[in-house]
């Protein structure tokens, strides 16, 4: 069984550090070894350059060219309904289910138990 997930222009990635923590993305364009130009326009990430280490690569890919512009990457992202098929998954469920964690008070955790 061999590597699947590839840094390549169109992958949705999740960044998992900074400002934008927690939000999806895609690669629009490899800039060199460390550094890709990433937009995430339908959740709320302006273009930007982001470190691969801030990123974690997703399965989900959407057909775009280098350099796509936002309006691009936007009307791809709402057809392939990458938002959706991201809220089904695994991963996207114990995400939120952390920030309820993370906001829950001593007392809403005493009337879990």
């Amino acid at each position: 069984m061999g590597y699947e997930k590839f840094v390549e222009i169109g992958r949705v990635a999740f960044i998992a550090a900074g400002p934008n923590k927690g939000k999806l993305v895609v690669i629009v364009d490899v800039l060199d070894q460390n550094r890709a130009l990433c937009d995430g326009p339908c959740s709320g990430v302006s273009r930007q350059v982001l470190n691969f280490k801030t990123l974690q690569l997703t399965k989900f890919t959407i057909k775009i060219g280098p350099g796509a512009r936002t309006s691009t990457v936007t009307k791809v992202w709402t057809k392939d309904d990458i938002s959706a098929k991201w809220a089904e998954t695994s991963w996207a469920k114990r995400q939120s289910e952390l920030a309820v964690r993370q906001t829950m008070s001593d007392f809403d955790r005493f009337k879990l138990m």
